[in-house]
């Protein structure tokens, strides 16, 4: 018996040795496998490089100091217009005079200098009787207007304050890229001091169709309310004037467009030292493409614009640029399309130089044109196209004032009056008309209620005979 429970008992003792031992060497072994370390797959960039690092690391995307920078240099601009109420039948018959109101309009605008010049968009201020400024600070000032531009939607105001101002700097339009980052700075739906990003995703954007505009296209988000603001690259450099949305519904969907800072620059510039724009003509027309013409000549995928006639007596033709030149840079600006072409000349004077790269069969030109001062400048005015009348007209008729009717699509002035297409508007209200700025003048002053405004027209019609309509 006793040899039975020793027997069991080391049994027992030897299991326990034995599983004690197993349990350790195993336990040990498992551990140190556990706490084996492995290189974990890093995720990087397709194109990560040292350069894309440096920027990372030094927050190139950074929008704080471009948005500090300008945000107390763009303003709220309030529109205050008095408008006539449409008459009633009730009104015509018991021989009451519509009522008048007030209709307030706003947007934003841009201080240029300490002095406090703003650009803010011709729209923005159309027709207004007043017009005040609010800063960032909540100081409110009225403004005065300097003058306008309604071609390229630009307007100039100004503004007396006890203080410097803060501005913003230009930027060069022409040198801002696709796909750069900027800011666009304004007041939409009244709320003052918004920024928002995007990237420039085109520029020399036509939104006419007429190719008579050159727009920097973002995504840089506007709505009603931005226009006449700011949109700055990285740097805070002003490099467009907000203008204009693309929408079905009024509100941002994704595009919105900005006159360059070029153009803008150029513009209040003239504005300043000569009252009115200056526009330097190149003298040439371009044959458009996807035109049947352009089709025929095997002319629609060329790189470049094509000069399908040039000007008599312009800087082009006195140059030597000839039919079929290809036109391909302006000053190393590169030439694709008309906008191009239109949108660089715009920045230009009468008498500026400008070097005209072109392709002539198989050899490329550079060739310097001076431009030429355009006789030939259009107006809408309640419904009809006026322009300027050419200096040699006037010298051979005798005329020192006056503007063409080109176009007259008004039916009471055309059926009622008599005034066609020859005919040359020489005063409205007793208001000597020299140029179409000043009928732009009197539109400016009174906005969609210019037709409503006038009492008195006086024109030469095609037989040179004075005549005058008085409206009561």
């Amino acid at each position: 018996m006793k040899k039975l429970l020793t027997l069991v008992f080391v049994s027992v003792l030897g299991g326990i040795i034995t599983l004690s031992a197993y349990k350790l060497l195993i336990d040990k072994d498992q551990t140190i496998t556990l706490e084996a370390t492995q290189e974990q797959p890093r995720f990087l960039n397709a194109n990560y490089d040292a350069k894309t690092a440096n920027l990372l690391e030094n927050n190139a995307l950074d929008f704080t100091v471009a948005a500090e920078n300008t945000i107390h240099a763009v303003v709220h601009v309030k529109n205050t217009a008095i408008v006539s109420a449409p008459q009633s039948l009730e009104d015509l018959f018991f021989g009451r005079q519509s009522s008048s109101r007030a209709q307030v309009g706003t947007g934003s605008g841009v201080i240029i200098n300490k002095d406090g010049y703003i650009i803010t968009n011709n729209h923005v201020i159309a027709g207004s009787n007043s017009i005040s400024i609010t800063l960032n600070d909540n100081r409110v000032y009225e403004a005065e207007l300097i003058g306008t531009d309604e071609k390229t939607d630009i307007a100039l105001l100004k503004i007396d304050a006890d203080e410097d101002l803060p501005s913003i700097p230009f930027g060069d339009s022409d040198t801002a890229k696709i796909g750069e980052w900027v800011l666009a700075v304004g007041n939409p739906f009244n709320l003052t001091s918004t920024v928002t990003a995007g990237i420039i995703s085109a520029k020399s954007r036509d939104l006419s169709g007429t190719e008579s505009q050159s727009f920097i296209q973002t995504d840089a988000a506007v709505n009603p309310g931005n226009s006449g603001g700011a949109l700055v690259n990285s740097r805070g450099e002003l490099v467009g004037i907000n203008t204009a949305i693309s929408s079905r519904t009024g509100s941002y969907i994704g595009y919105s467009f900005a006159v360059p800072s070029n153009i803008a620059r150029k513009v209040i510039e003239d504005i300043m030292e000569f009252g009115d724009v200056q526009e330097g003509v190149l003298g040439v027309s371009i044959l458009n493409r996807n035109s049947k013409e352009a089709i025929e000549k095997g002319i629609n995928e060329i790189e470049g614009v094509y000069i399908s006639s040039v000007e008599d007596n312009s800087g082009a033709k006195k140059a030597g640029i000839k039919n079929g030149d290809i036109i391909k840079k302006l000053d190393n600006v590169e030439i694709s399309k008309f906008t191009d072409l239109s949108g660089y000349i715009k920045t230009k004077r009468p008498n500026d130089v400008v070097n005209v790269e072109i392709l002539r069969g198989d050899e490329i030109k550079t060739i310097p044109v001076k431009l030429s001062k355009s006789d030939i400048i259009s107006v809408e005015f309640i419904n009809m196209e006026l322009r300027n009348l050419p200096s040699k007209f006037k010298k051979e008729n005798n005329l020192t004032e006056g503007v063409l009717v080109q176009k007259n699509e008004n039916a009471y002035l055309y059926r009622r009056l008599g005034i066609r297409p020859g005919y040359i508007i020489t005063k409205v209200n007793d208001i000597e008309i020299n140029s179409v700025q000043d009928i732009s003048k009197f539109t400016q002053k009174y906005g969609t209620d210019a037709q409503d405004k006038i009492f008195k027209l006086e024109f030469i019609d095609t037989n040179k005979r004075r005549k005058e309509v008085i409206f009561e």
